[in-house]
């Protein structure tokens, strides 16, 4: 790892800081509305557990198209890709393993049964903000969500109709085309987009990846009282692969495929003031595979193709209540039904004759929760808890529980919190046969979790620090082993145990429109029990680090936006040395890989500003790993960032693109116009010929108690005077449409 790089990345962010220092500072960011930790709109000031929102229009200024690259920032995970785009990327929450996260779409879990799931994919197309909850969260969300849980919410596309279309090119023979559509009013609104990345890949030979996406979501509000909405993702794309399990470049024709459609519907009604009804209903079909044929004529020998393909389907079902039982008090019970099913066949090819499997299984899970939210002045208390009964493992029972204190006249915040999870069994590990044998009596993996956190805010110069210190322990993790008593007897059991502990240390900057952040991880994750596996290389050592996790990370970035005419942003990542297997030989031997920096930088320049029917232009550009660092997330698999390109030679990928931007700001009726606060009064009024005069009365005498014409009016046409938020910001914290009642908005609903 290069030092000098490192302090020069940081230097560059914290210089961009200095130089904004006389700009006003914007706070409204430092306390957004998020859903996912309570499945309730809540201020992150209410909250005892550890939250980061990401925002789509923030990740696509800065030319982040894929989910996996955005979570990179976040304290507490690390994200890793065995190669080039495409290869399967995984996500370590905290310590975790890789399925110890679950990660949901509007709401529909995205994982495969028992918790893995491929981030390589998952792009930031029609993407509002993604939302991360650092601790166990299986009180709210079930199995899988023992670490924290990953919430994608797209766009609700409500606002004047847009229209925009773009084109990228980069390094590895790279190209992106992406369109997009939305629009609607405070009722309804709807937003689609659909897009298309192809590349040659960074190796010389069978590399290739293709993604296409679409992404649609329509929302709807017939009454105060109730709103609908529908979300539809579909995603198709195809990777070649030519290396082997240790990186070597051994194939020219293996390749994965796989296509998956996620569709949630949301309903949700006050029945009462005081009780409110939702509903939803989440469809999850997959269907992957791999092929890898002969190579040619001559590759006869040993074992020389195989072929898979698997279908999984989740489909769900959830129903709840929320019951505003007091002003202070928040109650939600709900329950969830659902049913997961995996069909696979697979083909193998060899002299020695070949051989074919399939495999079915089903199950259905069904759980009932509960959570209380109390506000007690200063102090916030959340306890919830649920119970699940599973088909193949019986009964589970999780629990969580958190207080924050608030000390309002320092904008201090003190929180702490405590919690258990769970993961299922995956339907191999429970129901294989054959070679391998699935264990049905297994009992999913648990976790104990507690944590506690400082926060301290500075609004005048908009500044936040945070700091946690977390502590996990996890137990009845599920191992392999060939050694049987009985050739019948299964080859998985509940026995391993392992922990992780850290601290987490954050600062955020918001001034004007400068935006900066520094994170800091430390992480002592560690094998506590090495269940079946010995030996000073195996995957489990007593004592020894968990495989691919660093001990130290960093994350500094910064951005500024000039106004309307653009935007320019740095980031920097540090990971720290790792362990991992190298399976070169047989058998494989632990080693420890080196520590890494990459630098980035982004812009954007607004070329030509939308007027009328004529579009606008605007051009981006990303460079990643600026300064050529030579890295591995995975031991004989150079991250795609360290591979030079066969056409310019540089090692970082370079990409520009051109995006043109059409929009229409629509002139509002008179019942649209009384949404705006100074005319909300009019609403409901019985003489529907209500007009001018009645309105420029209203007008005056807003003018005269105020005093201030200019925002009078510049209110009443819906501008936001110069002196206070964006738009743009201000939509952020309203993250979800206000209710009537007073209790209701100091609870943070809907």
């Amino acid at each position: 790892m290069s030092y000098r790089r490192l302090f020069l990345g940081i230097a560059i962010s914290l210089t961009a800081g200095v130089a904004v220092a006389q700009e006003p500072a914007d706070t409204t960011q430092l306390d957004p509305v998020v859903v996912t930790a309570t499945r309730i709109p809540q201020s992150t000031s209410r909250l005892s557990s550890s939250v980061t929102v990401l925002w789509g229009e923030d990740l696509r200024v800065q030319g982040i198209d894929h989910v996996l690259d955005a979570l990179r920032s976040v304290q507490g995970l690390h994200v890793v890709q065995s190669g080039s785009f495409g290869s399967i990327a995984s996500l370590f929450l905290r310590g975790g393993e890789s399925n110890f996260v679950q990660v949901l779409a509007d709401g529909v879990q995205l994982n495969e049964p028992g918790g893995q799931f491929d981030f390589s994919t998952l792009t930031t197309d029609n993407i509002e903000r993604i939302e991360i909850v650092r601790g166990p969260g299986s009180a709210l969300y079930g199995s899988d969500a023992m670490t924290g849980v990953v919430q994608i919410f797209t766009r609700d596309g409500r606002g004047p109709p847009r229209a925009s279309v773009s084109v990228r090119g980069g390094t590895y023979g790279s190209w992106r085309w992406d369109g997009q559509v939305s629009g609607g009013a405070e009722r309804a609104g709807y937003a689609l987009s659909l897009s298309r990345f192809t590349t040659d890949g960074a190796y010389a030979f069978n590399n290739a990846h293709e993604n296409t996406v679409f992404s649609g979501t329509a929302k709807l509000a017939p009454d105060e009282r109730t709103d609908a909405s529908i979300a539809v993702r579909y995603a198709d794309n195809t990777f070649h692969f030519p290396t082997d399990g240790a990186g070597n470049l051994v194939d020219s024709n293996a390749f994965r495929f796989g296509d998956a459609l996620v569709i949630g519907v949301n309903v949700g009604r006050f029945l009462t003031d005081l009780l409110e009804a939702r509903v939803q209903f989440g469809i999850v079909e997959q269907d992957a595979g791999s092929e890898d044929l002969a190579d040619g004529p001559a590759d006869t020998l040993g074992f020389f193709g195989f072929v898979s393909q698997d279908d999984l389907r989740r489909t769900s079902a959830d129903a709840r209540f929320n019951i505003y039982a007091h002003d202070a008090v928040l109650l939600t019970v709900g329950g969830e039904l659902e049913q997961e099913t995996q069909r696979s066949v697979t083909e193998s090819l060899s002299e020695f004759g070949n051989s074919s499997g399939r495999f079915e299984a089903e199950r259905w899970n069904r759980g009932v929760y509960g959570q209380a939210l109390v506000e007690l002045g200063d102090v916030a208390l959340n306890l919830g808890g649920r119970v699940e009964d599973n088909d193949q493992y019986g009964t589970s029972a999780t629990f969580r529980g958190g207080t924050t204190y608030r000390i309002a006249r320092t904008n201090t915040r003190f929180r702490a919190s405590v919690g258990s999870g769970i993961k299922e069994p995956t339907f191999f590990e429970a129901f294989a046969s054959g070679f391998v044998r699935g264990n049905p009596d297994l009992a999913p993996e648990r976790s104990v979790s507690w944590e506690v956190g400082v926060e301290q805010t500075l609004p005048a110069v908009g500044l936040r620090f945070t700091g946690a210190f977390f502590d996990q322990h996890f137990n009845d993790l599920i191992q392999f082993t060939f050694v049987t008593a009985e050739p019948d007897d299964p080859n998985y059991f509940n026995i391993a145990r392992a922990s992780s502990r850290g601290v987490e240390l954050g600062f955020e900057m918001f001034r004007g429109e400068f935006r900066a952040q520094l994170n800091y991880t430390y992480l002592d994750a560690e094998v506590v029990d090495a269940g079946f596996d010995e030996g000073p290389d195996a995957e489990f050592v007593a004592g020894n680090r968990l495989l691919r996790r660093p001990t130290h990370s960093l994350n500094a970035a910064a951005a500024y936006r000039f106004g309307s005419r653009g935007s320019a942003s740095v980031d920097v990542n540090v990971v720290g040395g790792r362990d991992d297997l190298d399976f070169a030989e047989f058998p494989a031997t632990r080693v420890e890989l080196p520590p890494y920096v990459t630098v980035g930088l982004a812009g954007e320049l607004s070329v030509v500003r939308p007027r009328g029917h004529a579009p606008g232009f605007a051009v981006t550009g990303r460079v990643e790993n600026l300064f050529d660092e030579d890295y591995q997330e995975v031991v004989g698999f150079p991250s795609r960032g360290a591979r030079p390109c066969r056409v310019c030679g540089r090692k970082g990928g370079v990409w520009g693109a051109v995006k043109a931007l059409w929009w229409r700001a629509r002139r509002e009726t008179l019942e649209e116009g009384c949404e705006r606060p100074l005319l909300r009064s009019l609403r409901g009024d019985p003489n529907p010929h209500r007009g001018g005069v009645e309105i420029l009365a209203h007008l005056t005498r807003s003018v005269v108690r105020s005093g201030d014409w200019s925002r009078v009016f510049l209110q009443a046409a819906g501008v936001t005077p110069a002196a206070g938020s964006s738009s743009q910001r201000v939509d952020r914290r309203a993250v979800s449409r206000p209710r009537q009642s007073s209790h209701k908005d100091r609870m943070g609903s809907r």
